[in-house]
């Protein structure tokens, strides 16, 4: 037991436990759905096969490409504004006593709420979903990076002082790696918020995207293109963790020897 509980602890045992569970999820479904009679709830042989059938057309590719181009739009403003803002209310008390009721009544406004207010500024348009996008997950970018600023050590601002390192050349060498920790974790809350508010975001007067197929098709009781959309979504869900977490890993060998893939 205490060799298997070693062997989970690294990273490879991690990503082999999760990759059998994933197996172990897929073969349960499989198996329970396998003589499904439910149009509701269709065998999963025939969503995959329907999957195939659909995502690789270039009406399906060009839905899956313009999901991910708005996602990686409002993910990115977030993750850009979420940082410069969190370093300076971080930073500077003055600012974060200032804005901080602010900031607690926008961020308690679910974004969703503000369909309807993005659609009169943006129209039914990229721009109104990767606003949504931005919006939802600057939040935990923000509050884990001002988190981060605020929790400097004591030792290395002094340092900082002794050699006079100021402006931009702090914030960037000193101040950003420093806080690099707290900012992935925000960063790692972000990405499956920025999932949901995609496809949220995409079910209410979109023309094209993963959430306008999957309303689309159960608007037309095409419940196989539906659950096929809604496989796909989980996919790129798992994959865009998956990668993060390696990039992740590899971002922060510098401050834990144990990220290190050294043998």
């Amino acid at each position: 037991m205490s060799t298997f509980m070693v062997a989970a602890s690294t990273g490879r045992g991690r990503i082999a436990l999760g990759v059998l569970g994933a197996v172990g999820a897929l073969t349960a479904w499989f198996l329970v759905s396998a003589n499904s009679g439910n149009a509701y709830f269709p065998p999963l042989s025939a969503v995959l096969e329907q999957a195939a059938e659909y995502w690789s057309t270039p009406e399906g590719l060009a839905n899956i490409r313009a999901s991910l181009t708005t996602l990686s739009a409002g993910l990115a403003i977030a993750v850009v504004v979420g940082v410069a803002a969190g370093l300076v209310i971080g930073q500077l008390p003055i600012v974060e006593k200032t804005v901080s009721p602010t900031l607690e009544f926008a961020r308690a406004i679910p974004s969703t709420a503000l369909i309807p207010f993005a659609m009169m500024l943006f129209g039914v348009s990229p721009e109104m979903k990767i606003f949504l996008i931005a919006l939802g997950c600057v939040w935990p970018v923000l509050l884990s990076t001002a988190d981060g600023a605020r929790r400097l050590d004591s030792t290395m601002i002094a340092s900082v002082r002794a050699f006079n390192i100021t402006g931009l050349q702090r914030q960037w060498y000193v101040v950003l790696p420093a806080v690099l920790p707290r900012v992935l974790v925000g960063v790692r809350i972000a990405i499956p918020l920025s999932l949901i508010l995609m496809v949220t975001s995409e079910m209410v007067g979109a023309r094209t995207g993963l959430g306008f197929v999957i309303t689309q098709a159960q608007a037309t009781f095409q419940l196989l293109t539906m659950w096929s959309g809604i496989l796909v979504l989980g996919i790129l869900g798992f994959l865009m963790t998956f990668l993060y977490a390696l990039a992740e890993r590899r971002l922060l060998r510098w401050c834990d020897p144990r990220r290190s893939d050294t043998r």
